[in-house]
C-alpha cells in the first residue's frame, strides 16, 4: 500500500527496559495506584474519571492500558510535539484512560491527536463477506490488494470517514471503468493529458492566455472549483480528515466533464479561446495530479 513504516517499536522492550515498573512506581509515589483482590489497580477516579480500572491482573498480567500509557510516556521522552493515535473503536474506551494518566505523569495531552476508526466490512453480491477467526476464514489486506490494486484499495479507505463503518463494495472495487470512482478520477486526468497529445502547435500549450474569454458557465463552474482546492486541502489537513479530497476531486472531475462534453477544446472558435481553455484543462490536470499524490494513489496519463 505504499505506506512506510519508519519504526517498528516491540512492546516486549517495555518490560525488558524497566519502563513499565518506572511507570507503575511513578504512579504509585503520585497515590493513584493501590492493590485490590491481588490485583493493582490505577485510582482513575481521583484523575477526574468514573471507574478505577485494573493496570495489573491478579495473575502479574498487565491489562493493555498499562503499555499504551508506558509507550506514550516513551514518545514523549523521544521528544515528539505531537502524537496522532489511531485506534479501532473497539478500543475506544481506553483512550480518557490513557490520558489521564499521561497527564498525572507530568505531560501535555493536548499534544496527543487519537482517531477513532470504525469497522470495515467486506461487501459482494449485496452481502457481507463472512469471516471468522474460529474457523480460519479470513480475507486478508494481501488478498484484496492481488486482487484489485493498491491504487483502489487506498482510495476506498480513504473516501469516508474513519467515524462511519465502511463498506467496501468488492464488486465495485473490481470494476475498470466509470462507476469505480477510482478510475473516473484517473479518467479525468488521462483524458487531459491524451487532449496535450493532440495539440499540432506547441506554442500554443505555452502562450499566455487571457482567461476573460473563458465566460462560458460550464467554465465559470470549473474555475470555481478549481478555485475550492487550496481551501479543501487545508481542512483535510487541519481535521485529519483526508475523505475531503476524494469528494473534492469528484466534483472537480464532474465538472470537468461537463466542461469537456460542451465546450470544444482544440479546435475552439478562435485560438484565444483554445488557448484560455487549454490552459484551463492544464489546471485541472495539476490539481488532479497534486491531490491524487497526497491521497498516494497514482495519476496515469494513458488509460
Amino acid at each position: 500500500m505504499n505506506i512506510k513504516q519508519d519504526v517498528f517499536y516491540n512492546e516486549d522492550s517495555l518490560y525488558k527496559d524497566g519502563i513499565i515498573k518506572a511507570v507503575i512506581d511513578i504512579l504509585n509515589d503520585k497515590g493513584f495506584v493501590y492493590e485490590k483482590d491481588g490485583a493493582k489497580w490505577l485510582a482513575l477516579s481521583k484523575m477526574g474519571l468514573k471507574d478505577d480500572r485494573v493496570i495489573v491482573k491478579s495473575s502479574g498480567e498487565p491489562t493493555y492500558r498499562l503499555p499504551d500509557i508506558a509507550y506514550h510516556r516513551e514518545k514523549f521522552r523521544r521528544g515528539f510535539d505531537l502524537m496522532i493515535d489511531v485506534f479501532g473503536s473497539d478500543h475506544i474506551a481506553t483512550v480518557p484512560d490513557v490520558l489521564a494518566a499521561i497527564r498525572e505523569l507530568g505531560y501535555d495531552d493536548s499534544m496527543v491527536q487519537v482517531l477513532v476508526h470504525q469497522f470495515v466490512t467486506l461487501m459482494e453480491d449485496g452481502k457481507q463477506v463472512k469471516m471468522s477467526k474460529r474457523s480460519g476464514k479470513v480475507y486478508t489486506l494481501d488478498d484484496l490488494l492481488d486482487e484489485v490494486g493498491e491504487d483502489v484499495v487506498r482510495f476506498f479507505l480513504i473516501m469516508r470517514s474513519i467515524s462511519t463503518h465502511l463498506e467496501f463494495d468488492l464488486d465495485l472495487a473490481r470494476e475498470q471503468s466509470e462507476k469505480n470512482p477510482v478510475y473516473y478520477l484517473q479518467y479525468a486526468h488521462a483524458r487531459i493529458c491524451s487532449v496535450f497529445e493532440k495539440v499540432e502547435d506547441q506554442k500554443l500549450i505555452n502562450a499566455n492566455s487571457d482567461i476573460t474569454v473563458l465566460d462560458n458557465q460550464h467554465e465559470i463552474d470549473l474555475i470555481k472549483q478549481i478555485l475550492r482546492f487550496p481551501e479543501v486541502l487545508k481542512v483535510a489537513c487541519e481535521r485529519n480528515e483526508p475523505q475531503y479530497l476524494p469528494e473534492y476531486l469528484r466534483e472537480l472531475a464532474s465538472a470537468f466533464h461537463v466542461f469537456y462534453h460542451n465546450c470544444r477544446i482544440l479546435g475552439a472558435a478562435n485560438e484565444a479561446l483554445e488557448v484560455a481553455r487549454l490552459q484551463l484543462a492544464d489546471t485541472v490536470r495539476i490539481i488532479m495530479k497534486n491531490a491524487l499524490t497526497v491521497l498516494g494513489i497514482s495519476a496515469p496519463e494513458k488509460m
